[in-house]
Order: structure tokens, then C-alpha cells, then sequence
């Protein structure tokens, strides 16, 4: 994931009106914005100063510019001065690219005892970014509005989290999601509209046969499958009684054909099911979990949304301090504070791991082949999210859980896979409750890194729809709320 090469333009409005003397100062005001915002650790992405924009005919070629421009994966617009909307309308409607618009101003005081006229004219963002918010109100414009002084933390961190989200939409654009077998059988919740996933996320979905992974598994060398599992014992604990040989080496050789054959494809996010491993001596655990460590989506029983959504939030997160993963919500504990034990049958990314994994081999019971080889850890404690896709029929639904992950009340000695344990806010029997109303399911992506802010950034982006669960939750104004968004789309 090479963000660094990613860039955001900061682009100025303004007019002739002024003269040119007003207009060098809003260009020189903006440069320094702009370097001050990319010089910021904060931000992931460099911040590119573009001319200041005073006619229609420069704000279409801005447009034209930015939506033909590999590395822009996002515009900030800011009126220094009053700028006449009208001449944004032509360019805006043709702008493929997301865009914040920044209503702040260059500087953060009055100058009481010196203001005159020739200040106030130049400094007119309070009204300008006015004029501005009225076109994109009328437009229609999906956009995110930030208030505040430019060089304050509060403003800079909400440019960042939706820079983040706007990296996350660019990759959403050019994602590849490979499918190694079909759905589990019979089950809803993972199947979807690929076209309509494709024609409203950008993503792309395309099935492959396990003969195919494993003809690439074929190719792969002894001398590099002895590679891996030189680093497989020394960057994880192995016990005397998981150290099975070739149990180990089968799902080395299973990681670099996958490995490889997603890299020769171009593929970003990858599915499974143990229902199809044809050819496959044992169903890929550590394989996918490396995988997903290394910035790939994944999801299990051919779960292609949610392997696109795990991709896309790893994005978002990167460079960011904590993990993210494919997820379950697996079983419950309804003693003390209830809890929901979050986990799957093998692949927990250990980019949530608390301290180093435990690489083991046990039986799956399931799926009818070898003993499969996982990495065993618990998630630290910490505040996270957990998101689920669904299809919804006519819409896609975003639905997103505030939880604090939490540390296990009693050792686990038997339990043979990676987890993590939470308390959904505002509590078990509520959220569990409004994410079954929502139609929420149970394979989602949890994250240690990211926020409510960034997916409701990129929900905003992506033009779907986000249910939010958190501490502010109540069923019943939750369901109300369900009804009225059924009606908004069904009207749309």
C-alpha cells in the first residue's frame, strides 16, 4: 500500500473583483495552508496547492484535471474570498473525485485596532464559504464540511480522518477481489449484487476454481517453502507439540501459491470457503492470516463484501497505531457486563495481536481435511469498531459498532484460535438488538485504528447508507430511524 504517492489538492476560490494585488494574497494564503496541512504528520498524504480558481472555465479544467489525475484521490476547497458559485456548478457536476470543503480563514484573530475595508474584502470566507455551501446544497453533493482554524489540531485531525477515507474510496475504485470457490451454501447474508457492487463501489468480483490456486501452489520451489519456514520459527512461538513438519510446510506451500497467485492477478482481497478445497490439503489459516497482515482483505465462505471492506479499512488505517481484521461475532458471555467473544475458525489477522503469536496445529472439524496451521493470539484492550456491508436489495448498508475490546476474565487454554473480546456500546443487549434489526452480519471488520468519523466519511463518499450503534443508541428511535431510511431510499 504505497499512500505516499497519494496526493490531496487544495484548491482556492476566489474572483477578479479584488484586483490582482487581493488575488497574489489569497494564492500566497493558500500555499501556506496547503504546505502547513502536507507538512503535518497527521496526514498521510501530500497536500498539492493548485491555482486559485476565479472563472467557470478554470474550475472545469480543475475538474477535468483532477478526475484524470492517478495520485488525486481528493480535493479541499476553500473560498478565501467571496467567489460566485454559480461559476463552480459546470465543474462540480462533472467532478468524479471526492471533495472536503474547508470553511476556516488565514487568520485566526481580528486585527481590531488596524480592520478597514480592504481586510474585510479580502478576508471573506464567512460569507464566500456561504455562497459555496448553497451550490453543493443545491447539487446535491455528497461532501464533507469542516469549521475551523487551519491550524488548529481539532480541524487537522478531521481533514486527516477524511483524507483517510477518501484514500479508501480511491482504493475501493481499483479493487480486485478473487473468489476461490463459490458462497457457502445456502447462506444469505454473505451473497450480493456484484454489478451493482461494482457500479456503486468500483470494486471488482471475479470466481476462481481451487484447481487454480493450486496449479500456481505447484510451481512453488522446496527452497522457498524452507525460506518461509525459517521465518515462521523465528517471527512466532511454537510449542514441542504443534511442531509437525509437514502439517507446516503444506501450509507454507499454501501461502506462497496464494501469495503468488493474487500478486500475478493484481488481487487485493481474496475469499474462501471450506465448503470447495478441492486439491487443498488443509483449509488456508496462517496463509490468510500473513495475508491479511500484510494489507490484503479477506472473508471467509466466499464473503466478497466483506473481503472488499476489510481491504478498504486497512487502507484507510494505515500508518495508524492498532489492527484490523476480519471478524466474527462468535459467542457470548451474558455474566457480569456481557461480552461478545469475537473470533472465526482460523483467520484473525495478527496485525491485533497483543504479543507474539503462538503458531499451532490442531484439528478444524470441519471442512473434512488435515489438521490446518494457525497463529494464536488475543487482541489488546483498547476502543475499536466493527462494521458489516449488507445488500440490502436496492441499496447497500453500512452498519458500524462502537466496542471497547477487553482483555478475557479467565485464561483460555483450549480455545485453538485468535480473538478478541468486546463490549458492544452502549451494551450487549442493545447493540446485538438494533444489528439485527439493521440486517447486520456476522462476518464484519474490526478495528483497533479506525473511528466512526473515517467510515461515516467513507460512507458519505461512496453514496451508501450507515446505521451507527454507539453510546447514544436507543431501539426505539433506532427502528423509527430504519423506517425512515427505508422510505428515503425507496422514494430514491
Amino acid at each position: 500500500m504505497k499512500l505516499s504517492q497519494l496526493e490531496v489538492w487544495f484548491v482556492t476560490g476566489s474572483q477578479h473583483l479584488y484586483g490582482e494585488k487581493a488575488l497574489a494574497q489569497v494564492a500566497a494564503h493558500s500555499q501556506q495552508i496547503a504546505a502547513s496541512l502536507s507538512a503535518d504528520q497527521s496526514l498521510p498524504f501530500a497536500v498539492v496547492f493548485k491555482p486559485v480558481q476565479t472563472t467557470p472555465e478554470e474550475v472545469r479544467g480543475l475538474c477535468r484535471e483532477a478526475n484524470n489525475a492517478p495520485k488525486c484521490i481528493g480535493l479541499i476547497l476553500w473560498m478565501h474570498t467571496f467567489s460566485p458559485a454559480k461559476m463552480w456548478i459546470s465543474g462540480l457536476k462533472s467532478l468524479t473525485r471526492p471533495f472536503l470543503h474547508l470553511h476556516t480563514q488565514f487568520n485566526r484573530e481580528l486585527p481590531w485596532s488596524s480592520i478597514d475595508m480592504d481586510f474585510m474584502n479580502l478576508h471573506q470566507a464567512a460569507h464566500g464559504d456561504r455562497e459555496f455551501g448553497f451550490i453543493t446544497a443545491r447539487l446535491r453533493l455528497a461532501r464533507k464540511v469542516v469549521v475551523g482554524f487551519w491550524q488548529d489540531p481539532d480541524t487537522v485531525s478531521e481533514i486527516a480522518t477524511w483524507t483517510r477515507a477518501a484514500a479508501g474510496w480511491h482504493e475501493s475504485q481499483n479493487l480486485k477481489v478473487a473468489r476461490f470457490g463459490d458462497n457457502m451454501r445456502e447462506v444469505a447474508v454473505t451473497e450480493g449484487d456484484k454489478v451493482a457492487a461494482e457500479t456503486q463501489l468500483g470494486y471488482s468480483v471475479n470466481g476462481f476454481g481451487v484447481g487454480d490456486l493450486v496449479a500456481r501452489m505447484n510451481q512453488v520451489t522446496d527452497a522457498d517453502i524452507d525460506q518461509l519456514l525459517a521465518e515462521y520459527r523465528e517471527a512466532y512461538s511454537l510449542a514441542k507439540k504443534h511442531d509437525r513438519p509437514d502439517a507446516i510446510r503444506t501450509a507454507a506451500k499454501i501461502e506462497l501459491g496464494l501469495r503468488a497467485f493474487l500478486e500475478e492477478g493484481g488481487f487485493a482481497a481474496f475469499t474462501d470457503t471450506f465448503q470447495d478445497l478441492h486439491g487443498l490439503d488443509q483449509l488456508p489459516g496462517i496463509a490468510v492470516q500473513r495475508l491479511m497482515a500484510d494489507g490484503y482483505g479477506f472473508g471467509a465462505e466466499g464473503d466478497w463484501k466483506t473481503a472488499a471492506l476489510v481491504r478498504t479499512m486497512k487502507v484507510m488505517a494505515k500508518g495508524l497505531p492498532g489492527g484490523t481484521s476480519f471478524m466474527e461475532d462468535y459467542t457470548y458471555d451474558f455474566t457480569g457486563i456481557p461480552k461478545v467473544l469475537g473470533s472465526h475458525m482460523l483467520e484473525v489477522c495478527p496485525s491485533l495481536a497483543a504479543d507474539k503469536p503462538a503458531l499451532e496445529v490442531h484439528p478444524l472439524g470441519i471442512g473434512g481435511k488435515a489438521d490446518p496451521v494457525r497463529l494464536v493470539f488475543t487482541a489488546p484492550d483498547g476502543p475499536g469498531i466493527v462494521a458489516s456491508l449488507v445488500d440490502m436489495g436496492n441499496r447497500f448498508r453500512m452498519i458500524v459498532n462502537l466496542v471497547d475490546v477487553i482483555q478475557p476474565e479467565q485464561p483460555l487454554p483450549n480455545l485453538p484460535v485468535a480473538r478478541a473480546i468486546w463490549h458492544p456500546k452502549p451494551s450487549l443487549k442493545i447493540a446485538a438488538a438494533a444489528w439485527i434489526y439493521a440486517g447486520g452480519a456476522h462476518h464484519t471488520s474490526l478495528s483497533q485504528a479506525l473511528t466512526m468519523d473515517h467510515l461515516a466519511d467513507f460512507a458519505e463518499i461512496a453514496g451508501i447508507e450507515l446505521i451507527r450503534i454507539d453510546h447514544e443508541t436507543r431501539l426505539f428511535e433506532f427502528r423509527r430511524l430504519l423506517r425512515w431510511e427505508e422510505a428515503a431510499y425507496s422514494r430514491s
